[in-house]
């Protein structure tokens, strides 16, 4: 028998070695928390379903407790399920657990690096971060009540006068909002270009990055492609320059307003303080500045459209709320939040809707260890990504009995505000998670909050929800299906907004007329931006 040469069992041994790699690929690591059986290579991918991937997370946490793992091709990944591992991990040891992971299109490619909600735990974001808080603290959010009022009434006028536009009607609204502190304009349709391309850019960014759309990351050699063979890459740089050049256009806009010293305050005018300071770049502050945007229309709205369809699966909670306004507000004037106090039941059904089917079912994005760490017996390495599994933890039946089941009276005790109840030491006492944990928190959970109260309020006090009917006068049903993306809301659906009678319906005119009349006095008229500071003492002589 003829001996190999050395060439030989050389070459076979380079790919014996080489198998053995690739077969490990996929694999779970020794030390990470149990979890579904891999196979080489994919790993846990082919078990991802294409769509609701925060079922099947549910029924993983359901199978194998507080924590498991996944192994998403050569992505290591921890499943957060309970109260107390998030408390530990997320908040306790929120130094290590506060970075992202690698999001090639999502934040390399569409987003040049920029999007604050992707960038890693470094200076930048700490920068960018202080500049957001600055604008959103908990102090600070008190001053956007008048715009919050101003913003909601035309939104009840709004649906007055076309109530089948109710999904219009509440994206207008949380976009208004938010361009209106931001860059100082007001969005007065939704049909405006500006306004669409918000919507429809971020619907394609959010899918772009759900976690079973990440291939270039499960498989980091597929970032080499060149661009002709990889749609996900042509697709990720045209939407960047898209962005890019929208987001820029609104931060120029107020530039060249402040040079004319016609703009109004505004969150950019802040930011260009700190960038003549730091020396960032105009594309940097774009994103900054344009992203705070699109998080903030996007999450509210969706609250909304959670809220419509729990008035409509649960017509008791409609009634038992609208019984609690008419008790302490009356049918002479809109609510306000000086009552807030006295409608727990309306700040439980704010709680409840954020829990029940909330915008964030992931977590919006995963978190990331910084260095390697050990917990009840674990190793979890550096970059291993961990995601708060929010719509485990929301439905968890310990916690909250008949999880499915949408009752405001689980709150009937809690007079915390969200930013209260994340920071409590007792984590099975929290209101929920869907505004994330750790220093990755939502920041802008304080206006949030303040406005789901005020607008839930305004049209329960204005309106009744009722379902929309078919041709032959049968109810159309809805459902609690959710769109896919990093950030979720409601599939479309049907219902009918009634109005209560017709006496508020003036009120709702005439208030709305009340605040055109405001901002007629500035230059713009009704386009004006500079309404922030006359508007209290405008809403507290108001009679209708």
């Amino acid at each position: 028998m003829a001996l190999l040469s050395p060439a030989y069992v050389l070459a076979l041994g380079l790919l014996g070695f080489l198998l053995t790699k690739v077969f490990q690929y996929g694999r779970r690591p020794k030390g990470l928390p149990p979890g579904p059986p891999t196979i080489p290579i994919l790993g846990n991918l082919h078990q991802l379903p294409s769509e609701d991937v925060h079922k099947k997370f549910k029924e993983w946490a359901d199978q194998y407790g507080d924590m498991f793992s996944l192994m998403l091709g050569k992505q290591r990944v921890v499943v957060l399920n309970s109260p107390r591992v998030v408390r530990d991990l997320i908040d306790a040891r929120s130094n290590n657990y506060s970075s992202r992971p690698g999001n090639y299109v999502g934040q390399d490619l569409i987003s040049g690096g920029y999007r604050l909600v992707l960038m890693p735990y470094a200076d930048e974001w700490r920068l960018a971060r202080k500049m957001v808080h600055s604008l959103l603290n908990v102090k600070t959010a008190v001053d956007y009540i008048p715009f919050q009022e101003l913003e909601l009434r035309q939104m009840l006028a709004d649906m007055v006068r076309a109530p089948e536009k109710y999904h219009d009607h509440v994206r207008r609204y949380s976009t208004s909002l938010v361009t209106s502190f931001t860059f100082g304009w007001r969005s007065l349709d939704f049909e405006h270009p500006d306004v669409k391309q918000i919507y429809e850019g971020f619907e394609e960014f959010a899918v772009a990055s759900n976690i079973s759309a990440q291939m270039m990351d499960y498989f980091p050699i597929l970032q080499k492609l060149p661009d002709f063979l990889s749609p996900a890459k042509r697709k990720g740089k045209q939407l960047h320059k898209e962005e890019l050049a929208l987001y820029k256009s609104y931060m120029l806009k107020v530039r060249e307003q402040l040079e004319k010293g016609t703009a109004g305050k505004n969150f950019v005018e802040d930011m260009f303080k700190y960038q003549e300071k730091h020396g960032f770049s105009d594309d940097w502050a774009s994103y900054v500045s344009g992203t705070l945007l699109e998080a903030g229309s996007d999450t509210t709205a969706s609250i909304f459209l959670s809220f419509a369809i729990a008035m409509l699966k649960f017509p008791e909670v409609q009634k038992k709320a609208q019984e609690e306004i008419d008790r302490v507000v009356g049918p002479d004037r809109l609510p306000t939040m000086d009552d807030e106090s006295d409608l727990q039941y309306i700040r439980g059904t704010v709680k409840e809707c954020l829990r029940w089917l909330p915008s964030s079912i992931l977590g919006i994005v995963p978190h990331a260890t910084t260095n390697e760490d050990t917990y009840a017996g674990y190793t979890f390495p550096a970059q291993t990504t961990m995601v708060v599994n929010v719509w485990a933890l929301n439905n968890n039946p310990e916690r909250y009995p008949d999880p499915r089941r949408f009752d405001p009276d689980r709150y009937k005790d809690d007079l915390l505000r969200a930013q209260e109840s994340a920071a409590l030491q007792d984590p099975s006492k929290r209101d929920h998670y869907t505004f994330g944990a750790g220093r990755r928190v939502c920041p802008g959970l304080n206006i949030a909050e303040r406005s789901l109260f005020l607008g839930i309020a305004y049209m329960l006090w204005a309106f009744s929800f009722e379902h929309a009917l078919d041709e032959k006068g049968e109810k159309i049903p809805v459902t609690e299906e959710v769109t896919q993306g990093i950030v979720c809301r409601p599939v479309p659906f049907k219902l009918r907004l009634i109005e209560r009678d017709p006496a508020r319906t003036a009120k709702v005119l005439k208030a709305w007329d009340n605040a055109k009349e405001l901002l007629s006095h500035y230059p713009g008229g009704i386009n004006s931006t500079q309404y922030a500071p006359d508007w209290k003492n405008f809403k507290a002589t108001e009679t209708f």
